[in-house]
């Protein structure tokens, strides 16, 4: 071997040595963390680079990576624009180079672009732990694994009431901002406990039976979807209520009949809507979000109310028809719902309580973005 040659190598191998060095990858520090499905997985902390299975995962996000909560995010779905546009202008003003995150579809789906989720660099994928089994399925999980990128499953919807704190900890974790975990589960725990002690004090015949509508007026002709004893059901229940859809599904919800609601005739009804009207203009729901107006909300709401059958029911005759911002079923901010509920269902117990104000502050303390809009109210008995 000639002295060019071994020389020609020697300065080979100190520059690739050299740009081993100065990859991330090389200083990256992996953890092991256990996730929402209890899966055991070693993860990059503090990613540059990550993929959102649910655009709405932002609202979480945004309580952690608050001076940016995109700076991060290479791809995400875009269920955030197409569903509660309110909030994405919200945050696209704000943060307009969201806008060209790359749109890669459900991760669960033949639409996804697996290919451009590698090249981008990604080291972890976050998704909701009600996708797990079409991860399972789809083999998603192990194509990922594959090309060198975790899979993280947090929870904010299929049990929120016990998987929000182990969630928004597992991304403090994982994204490097554990004080900004802690500083928000701590304030979570403790607007939730505003209700709790109250509510067990409360006798079980004096907790009315509550029917919640979910989506109400999304499609129009369509009736009626509810919640069983989870989510929104489960809020109903924390908040003193009791929840008419668990006593007919075991599990998160189902489809009923209109008739079976009138025949039961509950005594509260909660709907739930959102700016829908992007996704599907002819949705009849109250446009609830960051753009909602109240006159135009209360106008929607009485038209919900009027539907034929409706007026003859004691909740609308006796003015306890509300409405919510659905968003709220898959976020972590559900504590201010569950305070509205329990404001409802229990006036004269709950005087004191002010979503509004818990709104207002969560806005102030935790995120990015300013508040406004209106995300919920209840029908005016002169409507």
């Amino acid at each position: 071997m000639s002295v060019m040659t071994m020389t020609r190598g020697f300065c080979l191998a100190i520059a690739a040595s050299a740009c081993l060095a100065s990859a991330p990858s090389a200083l990256a520090e992996t953890i092991t963390v256990t996730d929402l499905a209890g899966r055991t997985v070693e993860v990059e902390k503090d990613p540059s680079a990550i993929v959102l299975g649910e655009g709405r995962m932002i609202y979480s996000l945004a309580l952690l990576d608050r001076d940016n909560p995109f700076e991060r995010v290479v791809g995400w779905k875009d269920d955030m624009i197409l569903y509660d546009p309110d909030a994405w202008r919200k945050y696209e003003e704000k943060f307009p180079e969201a806008k060209d995150i790359q749109r890669l579809g459900s991760p669960y789906s033949d639409e996804w672009n697996l290919e451009a989720v590698i090249s981008s660099g990604t080291e972890v994928v976050f998704m909701n732990l009600g996708n797990l089994l079409k991860a399972q399925e789809s083999g998603i999980i192990d194509k990922l694994e594959a090309a060198g990128v975790a899979t993280v499953f947090v929870d904010f919807r299929q049990d929120p009431t016990q998987n929000t704190v182990p969630s928004i900890q597992l991304l403090g974790r994982i994204l490097d901002e554990r004080d900004k975990a802690d500083a928000f589960t701590d304030y979570y725990t403790a607007q939730m406990k505003r209700i709790y002690a109250a509510v067990d004090k409360i006798p079980v015949e004096d907790r009315p039976v509550v029917f919640i509508e979910r989506a109400a007026g999304y499609n129009p002709n369509k009736c009626c979807g509810t919640f069983g004893s989870a989510n929104l059901g489960r809020l109903v229940e924390l908040a003193g209520g009791r929840n008419w859809g668990s006593q007919k599904f075991p599990g998160f919800g189902g489809n009923v009949s209109l008739e079976a609601v009138f025949a039961d005739d509950p005594a509260v009804i909660i709907g739930t809507g959102a700016n829908w009207a992007e996704a599907n203009p002819e949705t009849t729901a109250v446009l609830f979000g960051y753009e909602a107006a109240e006159d135009a909300v209360q106008e929607r709401l009485a038209a919900l109310a009027e539907r034929e059958g409706w007026p003859e029911l004691q909740a609308v005759k006796s003015g306890r028809f509300h409405s919510i911002y659905h968003q709220f079923y898959n976020s972590p901010y559900h504590f201010v719902a569950m305070q509205a509920f329990a404001k409802w269902l229990h006036p004269e117990l709950f005087e004191d309580l002010e979503p509004e104000a818990t709104m207002v502050e969560l806005h102030e303390r935790f995120l990015p973005i300013d508040y406004s809009g209106v995300f919920w109210a209840s029908l005016n008995k002169g409507s």
